[in-house]
């Protein structure tokens, strides 16, 4: 694709960057075929392709957003399916990311719009303030069915969508809260390695028995695990709202607390359960690219960070004590699929370990989770959800494996069939307790 930068407009890292990405772009359209938006919608403007015009045109004439390019970008998943699909390699990851955040800091949305996503920004990474705010979802959920509701499904969300949205997702009951920062785990038996474990953000308020069952796991065949006392959110939550700055802050406070971490008892690995977290772990080396003193240790972490199912694979488990049949549904999260290109590995160990493990079909449609996006876009959401929800009841499944958070929330919101982590699953097969749910 030619672009018209100017040389002054070059000399930004940042703009010299999304030339890079836009020049690699073959208008080839391989990746509408696999956009969840496009797929549904039928707009060109909503296929990555039609995003990026859009994207060149504005960072071309150094303009600001306009409503139409906020209304497409907006609707974006970041599900990275097209990134996949790309026989080009374009990195429509870190345009996107680029336009967000030129339509945070240039573009006035309208005054509930930017109330809301203040409030996701504030709430959503701090645990503690998350789980009050699910206290008081849960109190207000019976009030939601008292909220109008429009005569047919819009693709332009309301206010009042949203708010229903947010009720919906609360859980009618939290369990208790998991084990807290400066824990250590022994390993059982001779130590054979040690790891840091991102505690995360909605998830260890939502589900606190996924990191558990990691910790079981991983102590169980003589690793210790750690939850580093000054670790923040990751910053994924904010990072693609569009609020760099917050997201950059965290970022450097995660490597400075892990950096200190490993320098106290040395880490072989830092591990993430949910995969949207590890997507943007693994991208901190780009992300601080340009910071004279975080450059170098970003790089070094995003190296350290693998997904809960790497570190697994490289150890040697336990035998199993699965020996049935149980039919397991393996929903493969965008993040992990796309992002970062972990396909077949969970469905390997499921299935070493004892389990009949399924694909989904479709599978590489999101869900319409997305961090926020099941909030703030909940009718695409929705469609979407029942549309992976349908194709997963094709298989006639017992039981839902995924590796992200957000997802187990979305799918669960569509479906009575349990649905659980996939290291709650590998836990169980070699020594564990049953999944709860199951």
């Amino acid at each position: 694709m030619k672009t018209e930068f100017s040389l002054a407009q070059l000399a930004d890292p940042d703009i010299a960057e999304a030339d890079k990405i836009l020049r690699a772009c073959v208008h080839c359209g391989f990746c509408t075929a696999t956009c969840p938006t496009y797929v549904l919608l039928g707009d060109e403007l909503d296929s990555p392709r039609g995003r990026i015009y859009l994207i060149k045109e504005m960072l071309e004439k150094d303009a600001p957003p306009t409503r139409e390019v906020v209304k497409h970008i907006d609707r974006c998943l970041s599900c990275l399916a097209c990134m996949t699909t790309c026989p080009s390699g374009v990195n429509y990851m870190h345009l996107v990311d680029q336009a967000r955040v030129r339509i945070e800091q240039q573009y006035g949305r309208p005054l509930t719009e930017r109330m809301l996503r203040a409030v996701l920004a504030l709430v959503l990474p701090r645990p503690k303030l998350f789980r009050i705010c699910m206290v008081l979802a849960r109190i207000a959920r019976p009030l939601a069915a008292l909220l109008p509701t429009p005569k047919a499904p819009s693709v332009t969300p309301t206010l009042l969508s949203r708010i229903k949205a947010m009720l919906a997702l609360a859980p009618g009951l939290l369990p208790p809260p998991g084990a807290a920062g400066g824990s250590v785990f022994a390993a059982l038996g001779e130590r054979r390695g040690r790891v840091a474990l991102l505690q995360g953000c909605a998830q260890q308020v939502l589900a606190p028995r996924i990191n558990q069952a990691a910790i079981n796991l991983l102590t169980r065949h003589g690793i210790e695990v750690v939850l580093v006392r000054d670790e923040q959110c990751c910053g994924a939550l904010t990072h693609h709202l569009g609020r760099d700055g917050d997201a950059l802050a965290r970022a450097r406070a995660n490597i400075a607390a892990w950096t200190a971490e490993a320098g106290r008892g040395g880490l072989d690995a830092i591990l993430v359960t949910t995969s949207g977290c590890g997507t943007v772990i693994k991208d901190y080396g780009y992300m601080l690219r340009e910071d004279r003193d975080f450059a170098q240790p970003a790089a070094k972490i995003s190296a350290l960070a693998k997904d809960i199912s790497e570190y697994v694979g490289s150890i040697e488990l336990q035998k199993s004590r699965q020996h049935g049949d149980l039919v397991v549904a393996y929903h493969s999260a965008c993040s992990l699929q796309h992002g970062q290109k972990i396909t077949g590995l969970p469905k390997d160990l499921l299935s070493k370990n004892g389990f009949v493990v399924k694909d989904v079909p479709e599978s590489h449609l999101c869900c319409g989770s997305a961090g926020t996006y099941n909030l703030l876009q909940p009718d695409i959401a929705n469609r979407l959800r029942d549309r992976k929800v349908a194709n997963i009841a094709m298989l006639r499944p017992d039981v839902i494996a995924a590796g992200n958070i957000g997802c187990m929330v979305q799918i669960a919101g569509g479906t009575s069939v349990p649905i659980v982590h996939t290291i709650e699953l590998l836990d169980w097969a070699t020594g564990g307790p049953r999944p709860g749910s199951i």
